[in-house]
């Protein structure tokens, strides 16, 4: 009784086209002459105690679009004629069926009894995707961890379709694709290639494929998503280097027997993370290596000897998963280990400040004597006047 009242508002005042009857529990199915392909057939509905086809006439997407609804299928790829799948039987019951394409069921859309104006000639088809399986996402090599820059190389396999279909690429709590791909028909697999990864193409990756239907018209179709993917990117950026030493020390200079100390810094860090310190020397190379628990680490030197000479080079390192990530090389710092110079010792510096002091202090205090003297001996003018008169 629901299902009645449940039509009769689908239809409204159509309803008096048809026999109440005709509402009595109808069946749809799909009729096929070829095994396995339970979602394309001739549209065949029971109605009356009996089955019957659906006349061509006023058939099209919107109604097949509920037919392959009701029958879990998928959605439509085409409505060919029902004359394409085999001879029917029965008798053609349905013309005029007009649905709006949202109906769950063929026998809630609109439709008039046939009346003998159709014959099987004219029996409505269709041919639906049937339920999409979904497909199934790879990544072409064993890693799945990258450095921004580079690029990752995903494969999305689906199943076998005469159909053109495209591919898409999608992170997970973004609802546009990120990769679009269109396959040819019979193409099972495509490439979806993320070229310059960035930080923030870190996440979950899956894909989709979405059927064409052979009508230009026709609304497309989307499987399920694909497995889900994660992918790491780090950002390795070149450390920066600097070194500390005594203060009395010419830049680039430390002195034998003393200490100095060598930093390294970058960001951002990463867990598992060191700082490689490289000395580069004509006879070689020498490395020290620190773990990476602050953005800057230090590297100590207590008492600098010749073989502290040379230039110093710091380097990121970081291991996630399977694949070892190092960074540039910083700018290199050349650092020479020289004696103490005696001419630019503090005690000789001070002793020179001493006795050029004394020598400016005495000479200054000869040349105020000597212009007093010269005062004391010259006599004045009227001194030379009276000296006269007498």
């Amino acid at each position: 009784m629901s299902r009645i009242l449940l039509g009769l508002v689908m239809l409204g005042c159509n309803v008096a086209v048809e026999d109440v009857h005709a509402f009595d529990n109808p069946i749809t199915r799909l009729v096929n002459d070829r095994q396995g392909e339970r979602c394309s057939g001739r549209v065949e509905v029971h109605h009356g105690h009996q089955w019957g086809t659906v006349c061509q006439q006023g058939w099209d997407l919107e109604d097949a679009a509920v037919v392959c609804r009701e029958l879990n299928c998928g959605f439509v790829l085409d409505i060919p004629s029902g004359a394409r799948f085999g001879r029917a039987g029965g008798e053609v019951l349905w013309r005029d069926v007009k649905c709006s394409g949202d109906e769950f069921a063929l026998d809630l859309c609109e439709r008039t009894l046939n009346d003998d104006v159709c014959t099987h000639s004219e029996d409505a088809g269709v041919e639906c995707t049937g339920k999409l399986p979904a497909p199934t996402l790879s990544i072409q090599s064993r890693f799945y961890a990258y450095s921004t820059g580079e690029a990752v190389h995903f494969k999305c396999t689906a199943p076998y379709w005469q159909s053109v279909i495209d591919f898409h690429l999608y992170k997970r709590g973004v609802d546009t694709p990120l990769v679009t791909q269109r396959a040819d028909p019979r193409q099972m697999m495509v490439d979806l290639t993320l070229s310059d990864l960035e930080i923030s193409h870190q996440g979950s990756y899956s894909c989709l494929y979405r059927i064409h239907s052979k009508l230009g018209n026709s609304p497309s179709g989307n499987s399920p998503h694909s497995n889900f993917i994660n992918i790491t990117v780090l950002e390795i950026h070149t450390p920066q280097i600097w070194y500390n030493t005594s203060p009395e020390a010419r830049p680039g200079w430390v002195t034998r027997g003393h200490g100095f100390n060598v930093s390294c810094s970058t960001q951002p860090q990463y867990p598992g993370g060191s700082f490689q310190l490289r000395l580069i020397r004509p006879n070689g190379t020498v490395r020290h290596s620190l773990p990476a628990l602050t953005p800057s680490v230090t590297f100590t030197f207590s008492n600098a000897q010749s073989n502290n000479e040379g230039y110093y080079c710091c380097l990121y390192k970081v291991q996630t998963g399977e694949r070892t990530f190092i960074s540039r090389e910083s700018q290199p710092l050349p650092i020479s280990i020289r004696e103490v110079d005696p001419v630019m010792s503090p005690v000789v510096i001070s002793l020179l400040v001493s006795g050029l002091t004394f020598v400016v202090a005495t000479c200054a205090i000869l040349i105020v004597a000597k212009v007093y003297c010269k005062r004391v001996r010259k006599p004045t003018e009227l001194e030379r006047e009276s000296r006269t008169c007498e």
